[in-house]
């Protein structure tokens, strides 16, 4: 009988989840220029958030946090907005021109671009200017084929180190990745699906070396602890010792070399 009563009484409607809420907010800069900045209300936010990347500013706010606490945060932190924005106005100069660039960033380091005529477009080491690069490519190769030769270059690079760095890495993780990928992302350097995938950003191979090798690893290690607790920053700390300094390194140097990459794949 307790049953029946229970099929028979009315169903509780399940109050509705809170859904993001999203506008847009113009705002002036130190140097004058005005900006729109996108403005989310996230239920999941926790607290009032900042943030800028290839898109664009985003500000974040948690659903009790009012208006004018996000707009007096965005004044807080107009200094920070206006560097930003400064640093990708810089790198926005930085496209891929033929017989103009004459260095490309790879591992750090700036290096001598030289360009010639030929039936491919290819990207490679110039084998008669040591340390510097060779740029190959018929009259008729557009922007797009450039580019694409950069990224494959770029990616190419990218395999060739994470080929030298794994193997020593590899002893002590329950398996192997399935696969690496390199894709361009907005906020992430690198990470790792569930399906044992790892995805790592482009613009590493644009990093110094010993940063790149340290997102390298801090993935790896989410193949022993997918969370950051202290035993996952145990294991990286274990393979490398220095990377808080790397870490440092990211947020400092972080959005110039993805503005960067982005600058030279997409014009």
């Amino acid at each position: 009988m307790r049953s029946l009563f229970r099929l028979l009484a009315p169903a509780r409607i399940a109050p509705k989840p809170a859904t993001v809420q999203r506008d847009t907010v113009g705002f002036v800069l130190d140097d004058g220029r005005r900006i729109d900045i996108l403005r989310v209300r996230d239920p999941r936010a926790r607290r009032i958030k900042l943030s800028v990347d290839e898109r664009g500013a985003r500000l974040s706010l948690p659903v009790r946090a009012s208006l004018v606490s996000g707009e007096r945060f965005l004044h807080e932190h107009r200094a920070w907005l206006t560097e930003q924005f400064a640093t990708q106005a810089v790198h926005a100069g930085d496209s891929l021109q033929r017989d103009i660039t004459d260095r490309l960033p790879l591992r750090g380091d700036e290096l001598p671009l030289r360009w010639q005529g030929g039936r491919a477009t290819r990207l490679d080491f110039d084998g008669d200017a040591e340390g510097g690069l060779l740029f190959t490519a018929p009259a008729s190769a557009g922007d797009a084929a450039l580019q694409r030769a950069l990224r494959d270059f770029y990616e190419a690079q990218g395999r060739a180190d994470v080929g030298r760095w794994l193997p020593k890495y590899l002893q002590g993780l329950p398996r192997t990745p399935r696969r690496i990928v390199f894709k361009r992302t907005s906020t992430q350097w690198g990470s790792l699906a569930p399906d044992a995938t790892l995805s790592l950003d482009l613009s590493l191979v644009l990093a110094r070396p010993s940063a790149f090798e340290y997102v390298l690893v801090h993935e790896l290690c989410h193949l022993l602890h997918a969370d950051h607790s202290r035993r996952f920053w145990r294991e990286v700390e274990t393979r490398v010792p220095d990377w808080r300094d790397e870490r440092t390194y990211f947020r400092d140097e972080g959005r110039a070399l993805k503005a960067r990459l982005r600058a030279l794949l997409t014009g």
